[in-house]
């Protein structure tokens, strides 16, 4: 096959050979169209909060332009570790703290310092399709240990997740709460996993973007509630879900005190550093940004609410009420190309939804539906959409 990418043939097979998004091709393909509810992406409809954005003028006011440490500016990994530290009741020292250009970014640092040709990371599936990718990326193979979707929601058998590992993984990569299925993994099963991880020297990656979004408490369960500071657990968070933030690709690692000096340099032949003005509004977030997450949340769970509603009562539907994040994930009686699917009902319906391929083979026969959005717009997609699943 031709290719106009060049450089080493081995490197040109893993970059060739990635998946193109399925969700970016229904939203491509709604773009332009007229009274479209989008509900394909995942990202909350609200902009960013003044206050947030106001801090960020007033840095650029000061000429807060250049370049900054690699894993950010002091002030906000000190705020960030104060946060977890509460948050988790455990102290986190602000030296585990790096702040990178996006939660995405994070995840592809992580891989970068861990992961080799010719090595297997186990992941918990069905799984935003990005997280596969960054594993390709670096000529690793995913494994996956497929959630089971039973009456009572979302499950995961973790002897046989257990039974995947052998001699060339690297790591359990585990999104909670997941996206997209808005299951979320119990602190007991987190310390399973935990144990299993040090008797085999393997690393644990947790995707914990979605820790706020959580319908029963402040905080979803997290490996750093149980996981000591030299531990193997790296765990990957970002401020676009929480803060409204999606826009301005600001995420954060928090690793053990062994691993940073590789991410350091890594950061530093990545992206040399976030941008000064972003963290500085991020410092703001998440020192003031407590109330707004709070009703953020309680605004979420109001739409989870309306939405698993109604599609509980559409005859062709079988769906879990999600325990986190912002997505319901729902199975279609009879449908076998989710992808043809999600476009006929953008096509006829103005209603954009993700396809469940996106998410692994197994998530064939599911779509996903984005519901951070308000009562009235959501009322308004569930309208539409009801008769193709009736």
């Amino acid at each position: 096959m031709n290719s106009l990418v060049s450089g080493p043939a081995g490197a040109r097979v893993v970059t060739e050979s990635l998946s193109n998004s399925l969700i970016r091709e229904v939203g491509n393909a709604g773009m332009g169209m007229d009274d479209v509810v989008a509900l394909w992406y995942g990202e909350p409809d609200l902009p960013t909060p003044q206050y947030i954005c106001q801090a960020a003028t007033e840095s650029l006011a000061r000429g807060e332009t250049f370049y900054t440490e690699n894993f950010g500016i002091a002030e906000l990994r000190e705020t960030l570790g104060t946060y977890m530290s509460d948050l988790y009741q455990r102290p986190i020292d602000m030296e585990r703290v790096a702040v990178t250009a996006s939660g995405m970014s994070a995840t592809n640092l992580m891989q970068q310092v861990l992961t080799d040709p010719g090595d297997n990371v186990i992941v918990t599936a069905p799984i935003w399709p990005n997280l596969i990718e960054t594993i390709r990326i670096m000529g690793g193979e995913p494994r996956f240990a497929w959630l089971q979707f039973g009456n009572q929601g979302w499950s995961l058998d973790l002897d046989q997740m257990f039974a995947m590992v052998d001699d060339s993984t690297r790591a359990i990569m585990i999104n909670s709460p997941s996206n997209p299925t808005g299951w979320v993994m119990s602190l007991e099963d987190m310390r399973t996993v935990l144990d299993f991880c040090r008797e085999r020297g393997i690393w644990v990656i947790s995707d914990e973007v979605y820790a706020r979004m959580y319908f029963h408490g402040r905080v979803s369960p997290s490996f750093l509630e149980i996981s000591e500071p030299e531990d193997r657990v790296v765990v990957v968070n970002s401020f676009s879900k929480s803060w409204c933030m999606t826009g301005w690709r600001l995420g954060w690692v928090t690793a053990p005190p062994a691993l940073m000096p590789t991410l350091e340099k890594m950061i530093e032949f990545h992206y040399s550093c976030p941008a000064h003005f972003s963290q500085v509004a991020a410092v703001t977030a998440v020192r003031d940004g407590e109330d707004f997450v709070t009703e953020t949340v309680d605004r979420y769970q109001k739409a989870r609410d309306l939405v698993i509603d109604r599609l509980q009562a559409m005859p062709k539907v079988r769906v879990h009420r999600p325990d986190g994040a912002f997505y319901a994930f729902f199975a279609v009686e009879g449908m076998d190309d989710s992808l043809n699917k999600c476009k006929d009902i953008l096509r006829k319906t103005h209603v954009g939804l993700a396809p469940g391929a996106a998410f692994g083979e197994k998530g064939e026969g599911f779509i996903r539906l984005c519901f951070a959005s308000t009562l009235d717009r959501l009322e308004d997609a569930m309208d539409r959409i009801e008769p193709h699943f009736a």
